[in-house]
């Protein structure tokens, strides 16, 4: 891994955006029982996690999509990041709504993107990729192009893989599900017999408990 991912790692894991708890799992929305917890949301009150995140994001998209011209947000959790990001490469900036609202003009996307455009959409955390490729698909009605979907770092699961290849969006991310949890093994804070229940986990997340 890079020495970027390590560090957006190792950050996650100082300011406690990302909490492991084999022994007692957490209940995600879809109902879930998930060994991890992440509230992202966290690193925007962390100037210097907040700038780490935004360089890593800029150099991310210079790398990996130099043609961006309008860099986009997904609500609410990558509206940050992706306003950071978009002023590093002095880019126009935009959001996308999960559904269009239902008042004034009943817009989805906020800020300006034209058919022309290629536009590289941020959230904060992957799970399955739903709600990314949703917002996706908001921006490509537009008449434009998505290049790709990046984010601060992706669980690594079997549906997310399956739903971008599906959707034939690339996606990169700064970190990993696998790097967080070798960062904190490394820090003592999960054992080796909880790291293998981690990985059976992200391998197979609905049957984990089984």
């Amino acid at each position: 891994m890079t020495e970027m991912a390590i560090q957006i790692a190792q950050d996650l894991l100082k300011i406690q955006a990302v909490t492991f708890s084999p022994q007692h799992p957490f209940t995600w929305a879809s109902d879930m029982q998930a060994p991890i917890y992440t509230d992202n949301r966290k690193t925007i009150a962390y100037p210097k996690v907040r700038e780490h995140i935004a360089q890593g994001l800029a150099s991310l998209i210079q790398q990996n999509f130099p043609q961006a011209t309008v860099i986009a947000g997904v609500a609410t959790a990558g509206i940050a990041h992706a306003a950071l990001a978009a002023d590093r490469l002095n880019l126009p900036m935009s959001y996308v709504r999960s559904k269009p609202k239902d008042h004034g003009t009943g817009q989805q996307i906020e800020g300006q993107i034209n058919s022309s455009d290629q536009v590289v959409l941020i959230d904060d955390l992957i799970s399955t990729g739903g709600s990314v490729l949703k917002a996706v698909k908001a921006v490509q009605q537009t008449g434009a192009t998505v290049l790709g979907v990046a984010a601060i770092f992706s669980y690594e699961l079997p549906d997310s893989r399956q739903n971008f290849a599906a959707a034939q969006m690339p996606l990169k991310t700064l970190t990993s599900y696998h790097q967080l949890v070798q960062q904190a093994q490394q820090l003592g804070d999960i054992s080796k017999n909880e790291v293998e229940s981690l990985q059976r986990w992200r391998d197979d997340p609905w049957h984990w408990l089984q």
